[in-house]
């Protein structure tokens, strides 16, 4: 039997990974996930991309989440902003000043996907609340977590209500449809500072010791469509 588990409150996405995103109010979602979801990264000379930690494919850069990007209406040409939220005129200098690196650029992504792990994140408020529960001194919203989705669920619903939707599918009745894999891990980026939101390790520490640092539902696209704020999100 379908079962509401919510109504989408917000949609972000994030045009040039690892900076600040780009509210929504409504978005076309095909396989790939979001339009122009971290269509762009900051890529070093070694090839690896921008992130708030280090891997094999990642390099930690500091202060990128300071930044934020939007795509408006034109996917070949991000917008890159400052911290003060003033746009940024050449997106590549600014980017080598500001990292005091002369090997960055912007990269498109090629064949490669630049999503850490799944294409799609969703965040319910009953999580989000919990959080600022846990973690009363720090100030909590949902871009400490990066979401694409964040789902407005009925009163009563339990915080970590996504872990129940893992290995179902569901979505918007005639449009998106998503499979719900697992949850993201999370890292220190949960914790950093960002405009308006001052520096908070704590919020990471809480999350791991109640959830083993997991938090969100990551999904795949089984169905492209348009979303909007307001969209009710069924699961089967």
């Amino acid at each position: 039997m379908a079962e509401i588990i919510g109504v989408v409150e917000r949609l972000w996405r994030y045009p040039v990974k690892s900076t600040g995103g780009e509210p929504l109010d409504v978005v076309e979602v095909d396989g790939r996930g979001l339009a122009g979801d971290r269509i762009y990264a900051v890529r070093d000379g070694a090839g690896r991309l921008g992130s708030g930690k280090n891997t094999r494919r990642l390099r930690r850069m500091d202060g990128l989440l300071r930044l934020s990007s939007r795509l408006g209406s034109r996917i070949d040409a991000p917008e890159l902003f400052d911290p003060l939220g003033s746009p940024v005129a050449d997106p590549v200098a600014f980017l080598r000043a500001y990292l005091e690196r002369d090997d960055v650029g912007l990269a498109r992504e090629d064949g490669v996907p630049h999503f850490d792990q799944l294409p799609v994140s969703v965040l319910t408020t009953a999580t989000l609340d919990w959080v600022r529960a846990a973690v009363p001194t720090a100030v909590v919203d949902e871009r400490r977590f990066r979401p694409n989705i964040l789902l407005r669920t009925p009163p009563g619903t339990p915080a970590f209500a996504e872990d129940g939707w893992f290995g179902r599918a569901g979505g918007v009745r005639r449009g998106v449809r998503l499979a719900f894999v697992r949850s993201s891990g999370r890292c220190a980026m949960s914790g950093s500072a960002q405009p308006g939101l001052p520096h908070a390790p704590e919020i990471l520490k809480a999350i791991t010791n109640a959830h083993d640092g997991r938090l969100d539902a990551l999904a795949t696209v089984t169905r492209p469509g348009r979303l909007r704020i307001g969209d009710t999100l069924v699961l089967d």
